[in-house]
């Protein structure tokens, strides 16, 4: 979506300030970081991609490689905040995904929080937990423009 803004004018006028993404789910064709070890969990998100999307054009569609999307610094928005897990086999990826908007020259701030000793989405099914808390905390903070 954010990548659609910036590739056409919204109405009015209207501007995307930034984009928050949980735990993303990306992946490739070739492994990275955690996934080298982890393949059962590798194997996992693959066949679900391929299962959710069979007419893909496969692990490097920009879709859920966004480091092969040629329009990637077209990204219709100037802040990015992403949060990964230190033990989920997609935190590596999160990571990536920062480096990627860096270098296809996109112009912004994008910052990427890691829960130390967590999985995927803990935050959304524990919401009590202290970590998960200050996630919610940075989120506010971000969604604020204060201390980004």
């Amino acid at each position: 979506m954010a990548m659609r803004v910036g590739l056409e004018s919204l109405e009015y006028g209207v501007k995307l300030s930034g984009i928050f993404l949980n735990c993303p789910y990306f992946t490739g064709k070739n492994p990275i970081g955690n996934e080298i070890a982890n393949t059962n969990g590798r194997n996992i998100v693959v066949n679900i991609w391929l299962h959710a999307y069979p007419n893909s054009t496969g692990l490097d569609d920009p879709l859920v490689n966004p480091g092969m999307d040629r329009k990637l610094s077209k990204l219709g928005c100037k802040r990015v905040l992403i949060f990964v897990s230190e033990k989920d086999v997609l935190r590596d990826r999160g990571w990536y995904y920062k480096e990627a908007l860096y270098k296809s020259g996109w112009i912004g701030n994008a910052n990427v929080v890691e829960a130390k000793g967590e999985d995927h989405v803990f935050n959304l099914i524990y919401p009590t937990r202290p970590k998960a808390i200050h996630l919610l905390k940075r989120l506010a903070s971000f969604l604020n423009k204060s201390n980004f």
